[in-house]
């Protein structure tokens, strides 16, 4: 039965997330709102989902591996595997603003959330974890962020408004439904792929904080994947892009914030190397970003190598 929920989960993914590009993308030029901004909220909001649903549920479990791991592996998905097979699919360009500001603020919340972790170095204390304490820090950085967003917002409104048509498209009510129904299958997908291929994984004798790492942590972000790969095939790079470091963001600072408010998380050893990686793979992102204001094939290749080997380090580390 584990197998066949998650075919299905998959196929609800692929179509959940075409009709989620299509309507956020309308509703995008209706309200006369750039795709990258879609990208970093409506959109990454949406592909979040899954992780918050899981973090939230592994928080009042006491999974504390599952947490983190899908937190931190998530993370390091995106920005490999989403980043990765984009590129390689339609090299994506990079505006300014994300470098600047975008990116640097992604790279801010992976170093905030290692230095929360770091209890034992940082405080002498008998062991390390994000407590509530923690996770209300986190979440107001997230508030600063929705303030960056909502400001940008405005300013791309006030700047464009006289140029934007008021008949793009379908009609409202299509793009609505099309946004919140590939929502809904990219929410239900997601977690119908996640618990069945958990199940399967468990079966088969994985830890659990391998489990979070790996199919976990891959499972929430096959929204990612799909969507971005879509925008992308779509020509909708900025949006792309957007949803990677928008995602991130959010599942450092809504999804860890909201799961460590919710139930204290200990922190498991073996994920600080994890987190190492993910803030060395963000600065290799905006490097990346940062020449030509582009990530091409190449770039999108040494990324997919480069999971690949993390995958083979932590298979053989578990």
């Amino acid at each position: 039965m584990a197998y066949i929920l998650l075919i299905i989960g998959f196929v609800l993914l692929i179509r959940g997330a075409d009709y989620f590009v299509q309507g956020a993308s309308n509703i995008a030029v209706k309200l006369n709102v750039s795709p990258l901004l879609v990208g970093l909220t409506i959109v990454a909001l949406g592909t979040s989902s899954p992780e918050a649903t899981v973090a939230i549920l592994a928080a009042l479990d006491g999974s504390a591996g599952v947490v983190l791991g899908n937190v931190i592996g998530s993370n390091i998905v995106n920005m490999t595997v989403v980043v990765g097979l984009t590129a390689v699919i339609a090299p994506l360009t990079v505006q300014s603003e994300t470098v600047r500001k975008e990116i640097p603020f992604a790279l801010l919340g992976a170093v905030v959330m290692l230095v929360l972790m770091m209890d034992t170095f940082l405080q002498d204390s008998p062991s390390n974890a994000i407590t509530r304490g923690d996770g209300i820090i986190i979440l107001l950085f997230f508030l600063i962020f929705l303030y960056y967003v909502f400001e940008m917002a405005r300013k791309n409104r006030s700047g464009t408004v006289a140029e934007a048509p008021t008949d793009y498209g379908e009609p409202w009510w299509k793009n609505i439904l099309s946004t919140l129904g590939g929502l809904a299958a990219i929410i239900i997908g997601g977690e119908m792929v996640v618990s069945s291929a958990t199940e399967i994984a468990l079966a088969l004798g994985m830890s659990e904080a391998l489990v979070g790492l790996t199919i976990v942590a891959v499972g929430t972000s096959l929204p990612e994947i799909m969507t971005s790969v879509t925008a992308a095939l779509k020509g909708k790079g900025d949006m792309a892009i957007g949803n990677v470091v928008g995602s991130n963001i959010f599942n450092i600072f809504f999804v860890t914030g909201t799961a460590a408010t919710v139930s204290p998380i200990a922190v498991e050893s073996k994920l600080f190397l994890d987190g190492f990686v993910m803030v060395g793979l963000t600065v290799l992102l905006l490097i990346f970003s940062r020449t030509h204001f582009s990530i091409g094939r190449r770039e999108g290749a040494f990324m997919l190598v480069a999971y690949a080997a993390y995958l083979i380090y932590i298979i053989i580390r578990n």
